[in-house]
């Protein structure tokens, strides 16, 4: 990891290259936030594209319906954590979704993995999961501009089960958050890489679990108190990384 100094400059995600010199028009998602910010012509920013560091830069336009950004200078500063955490959630409804998304974003893991379960309370046509997908990659994104990473992480099409146990990365520890678990996180050995398995509203059910501990997972006990699906992840992430990653 490098430098961890943070700019008090506002931040904001870029698609596409950006390098020193160059003047950029801003995307109208950054225009409505610098026009709430009150940012006039020369104030600072920070901007980053996910492809690493992030680059100072000032405003030197800006309209209520249009920006433009003078990148300045790159800064090799990264966030990361010092483990790959995969988060493979179980669809749920209202905004647990958004909600875990965005803290999982802000405490490090690199990849999102969205799983249709036995007893996900929603369910998602090809054009829906479309607009969700897209909207929750901008979840995570938003949370990177809150919180400092320069990469933003990988938000995966919803699957399904099989199709996480077929993905999941080669000497992974592989971790499912289920009350039958009689393992607690401390009791692992330490790894570089985890998949955290969490179910929906009512968990994953006894063939789910079953399926998941054939495939290599460790059923993990997270404590005496029922987390809720949106909760789950947080605490065990929380935890991985103060144990193995950020710590």
């Amino acid at each position: 990891m490098q430098e961890s100094s943070f700019s008090a400059a506002p931040r904001f995600y870029v698609h596409g290259p950006l390098a020193p010199g160059a003047e950029i028009e801003l995307p109208e998602r950054i225009v409505r936030h610098i026009a709430v910010l009150r940012l006039s012509a020369g104030d600072a920013l920070t901007l980053f594209n996910g492809f690493g560091g992030e680059y100072a830069a000032s405003l030197s336009r800006s309209t209520r319906s249009a920006a433009r950004a003078r990148v300045l200078a790159w800064r090799d500063v990264e966030r990361e954590s010092g483990i790959r955490i995969t988060l493979a959630q179980g669809l749920c409804g209202g905004d647990r979704m958004d909600y875990a998304i965005q803290k999982a974003t802000e405490l490090g893991v690199q990849t999102i993995q969205p799983l249709a379960t036995e007893r996900s309370v929603i369910r998602l046509s090809d054009d829906r999961a479309e607009r969700r997908m897209t909207h929750w990659r901008n979840v995570a994104v938003a949370a990177c501009e809150q919180c400092g990473r320069n990469r933003p992480p990988e938000v995966r099409v919803v699957a399904t089960l099989d199709a996480l146990f077929s993905a999941a990365e080669d000497g992974a520890q592989k971790l499912m958050l289920a009350p039958s678990g009689t393992i607690r996180l401390r009791e692992l050995p330490r790894a570089d890489s985890v998949t955290v398995l969490i179910g929906p509203e009512g968990g994953l059910s006894g063939n789910e679990e079953g399926r998941a501990l054939g495939a290599g997972f460790t059923a993990v006990w997270m404590g005496p108190r029922v987390l809720r699906t949106e909760t789950a992840p947080l605490a065990a992430i929380a935890a991985l990384q103060s144990m193995w990653g950020d710590a």
